[in-house]
């Protein structure tokens, strides 16, 4: 079993904007004054960078360009709507926001498929949409692959039910818990774990002052240290910053890489960049149109392929 993988599909944005269907539950969206298509264009050229960005590290980049008829503002963020697992199996998952379900493309599939990879079998819970009931993907699951744990905040976007049966399918431990964001100073759930928590194969960058629950958030850090992660705790003011929005990749030579926008690098502290740099070098790039209008990040952006070849 294998924690990281060197190969990434990422969806080239036709249509990037705010997406309005989100942003009620997703609060790290702002609205920046921009035209649509300003706020594409300027997606596609922090896409395009973040890409080069990647594979001068010697990541393998699988991009594939959205489709313009479906009108699909997010598609930028794939990791929500599929997973991809090392026996050959992929997650097909229910979103939350109307407009996000046409972002599940047969094409994406295909072209791994000509890329080399094989698909075994497809599990695919996005029925769960008519019963309201939802789970986004490697948004809502920060997975440890190796020791076989998924970690899960609870949010309009993360069912608990939906969370155990994924579980029971992948043969999953789940650990549960609710993160919390202050908004209008109101404690309200942060609608994807991994906003708040990012792990690596040696590490865990987590905000653990966003875990209001003493006792969710003593089984968390026993879980994680149990499974001899590192945690660096990051704070809610870095959270903002997509701090917690990272991931841990291979390059070129089987070099370490954790990837984060510019804006999560610049909010960390030297100490806490000291103790990453002692598990894996850092990539960064800056994606802040994406960050503020879509209100997802680096870790967002990049579906993990873990499929075997043909």
């Amino acid at each position: 079993m294998r924690q990281i993988t060197n190969t990434i599909v990422m969806i080239r944005p036709v249509q990037f904007r705010m997406n309005e269907q989100t942003a009620v539950n997703n609060y790290y969206q702002v609205d920046g004054n921009i035209d649509s298509e300003s706020a594409n264009q300027k997606a596609q050229q922090e896409f395009d960078t973040f890409v080069k960005v990647l594979e001068e590290a010697g990541v393998n980049v699988i991009v594939i360009d959205d489709d313009p008829k479906n009108d699909t503002p997010d598609s930028i963020f794939p990791n929500n709507w599929v997973s991809f697992h090392e026996n050959g199996d992929i997650g097909l998952y229910p979103m939350f926001a109307v407009n996000r379900r046409k972002e599940r493309r047969p094409e994406v599939l295909d072209q791994l498929e000509s890329s080399g990879f094989k698909i075994n079998n497809i599990v695919d819970y996005t029925s769960a949409e008519e019963a309201g009931v939802f789970l986004e993907g490697t948004g809502s699951l920060v997975l440890d692959r190796v020791n076989r744990k998924a970690y899960c905040a609870l949010s309009p976007r993360a069912e608990e039910e939906l969370l155990i049966e994924f579980c029971e399918d992948f043969e999953y431990t789940p650990v549960i818990f609710t993160a919390y964001q202050t908004v209008d100073q109101e404690r309200l759930p942060i609608y994807h774990t991994n906003v708040m928590m990012g792990l690596g194969e040696t590490l865990a960058i987590v905000c653990l002052d966003a875990i209001d629950d003493k006792k969710e958030r003593k089984n968390l850090i026993e879980h994680l240290k149990n499974d001899n992660k590192e945690i660096i705790a990051i704070t809610e003011e870095q959270v903002n910053n997509f701090a917690g929005n990272m991931l841990q990749v291979e390059g070129i030579d089987r070099k370490r890489y954790l990837v984060m926008s510019s804006a999560a690098y610049h909010s960390l502290t030297k100490e806490q960049i000291a103790k990453i740099e002692q598990h894996c070098l850092i990539l960064h790039s800056d994606l802040n149109t994406i960050e503020t209008l879509g209100g997802g990040s680096a870790r967002c952006m990049m579906a993990e392929v873990f499929l075997p070849k043909a």
